[in-house]
């Protein structure tokens, strides 16, 4: 009966290892991606158990070690970039000039908080020159007005499907646009920032929605929401900077194609994970709010806060422009299976990637 039990748990595992690799965009196979790191924490107690309890001598138990082997092998390969056994991928500013700086404090505050005032103090204790909020309502917006002596600049678009999003800047802002890209209750604003340097910054602000049972049933609207934002900007030689609660993880095989087609880097690889969702449950915990930036910018901080009411964590970032100038890295070439996602998902949506830009 135990070896029974551990070789269907070690069966599980595989199924839930091998079920991401594949295009399936429906929610049950695309929130797979989301638990690695439980995955490989579970496949490390079987194996542990194996090795305790196990019957060295029952083909069940070979074949069940196997099995796990490998499951934790390939979920510690998707995951170890996002730990400080990774060669970090974006230098480190350790003397940043205030005028080339840019933090930014984006926090989903979950539309139904009305721990307002939590936000608020983190937002005066840590001065961030951007403030994004996500999921705010009208609610949110009222509270809100009492940072507008400091933040001049805004853009507000408050609405009660938990899609709402609100943008306050102390740097002013150009260009600015409020889109619905892909689904018409779902916006996203793009703008350009004016650094204290007079250098500027092209900004994305985002939030698609997930693949759920309450939501999307499938994950297409959201990766090609991902998909046409990388595209417009995968030539930009300006500075530009992406940020927002993606509800996609960092390692998910849709958000490594779109930093690959961007050409963004993600300055969390080498330092940390920084797991901002679920704010309340420590042992079920992703990344799902994220900043990537090109390659002028160096990272000066990266900080998780705690925002009272919000199943979210805040994230805070600091950014330092090292150079306006063009970037000089080439472009990857993507796979064959990337170019597959791209046209799959855009089909999906009935979209052209040539015809859909920003």
């Amino acid at each position: 009966m135990f070896s029974l039990v551990i070789t269907a748990i070690s069966i599980i595992l595989l199924i839930a290892t091998l079920l991401p690799m594949s295009h399936l965009s429906h929610w049950v196979v695309r929130g797979l991606d989301f638990p690695r790191l439980q995955l490989s924490a579970l496949s490390f107690i079987v194996i542990l158990i194996i090795l305790i309890f196990g019957e060295y001598n029952a083909i069940l138990m070979h074949i069940s070690f196997t099995l796990s082997i490998l499951c934790l092998l390939y979920q510690l390969y998707w995951i170890r970039p996002y730990t400080l056994f990774h060669q970090k991928e974006v230098q480190q500013c350790k003397a940043p000039s205030i005028n080339r700086s840019l933090t930014i404090l984006c926090s989903n505050v979950l539309m139904p908080n009305d721990n307002f005032q939590s936000l608020i103090e983190k937002i005066k204790q840590y001065q961030p020159d951007i403030v994004v909020t996500l999921e705010s309502d009208k609610h949110w917006e009222k509270a809100l007005t009492i940072i507008e002596e400091e933040y001049k600049y805004n853009v507000k678009c408050p609405k009660d499907n938990l899609y709402g999003m609100h943008l306050y800047s102390k740097l002013p802002l150009h260009n600015i646009q409020l889109r619905y890209l892909i689904e018409k209750e779902i916006p996203s604003i793009h703008c350009t920032i004016l650094l204290r340097s007079g250098d500027t910054v092209e900004a994305h602000f985002l939030h698609p929605a997930p693949p759920s049972p309450t939501e999307n049933t499938y994950s297409s609207e959201r990766d090609a929401e991902l998909i046409v934002v990388a595209n417009s900007i995968k030539n930009n030689k300006q500075p530009t900077v992406v940020t927002g609660d993606l509800n996609d993880v960092a390692w998910s095989k849709t958000t490594q194609l779109f930093r690959r087609l961007s050409g963004l880097k993600d300055p969390r690889i080498g330092r940390g994970m920084f797991n901002t969702f679920h704010a309340n449950y420590g042992f079920m915990r992703w990344p799902l709010d994220h900043v990537f930036h090109s390659p002028q910018f160096d990272v000066c901080a990266i900080e998780r806060l705690k925002i009272q009411g919000s199943d979210h964590f805040a994230l805070l970032t600091h950014l330092h422009l090292r150079t306006s100038k063009a970037s000089t890295e080439a472009s990857e070439i993507l796979t064959q299976d990337e170019e597959d996602l791209i046209t799959q998902r855009m089909n999906e949506n009935n979209l052209k990637i040539k015809n859909h830009q920003l």
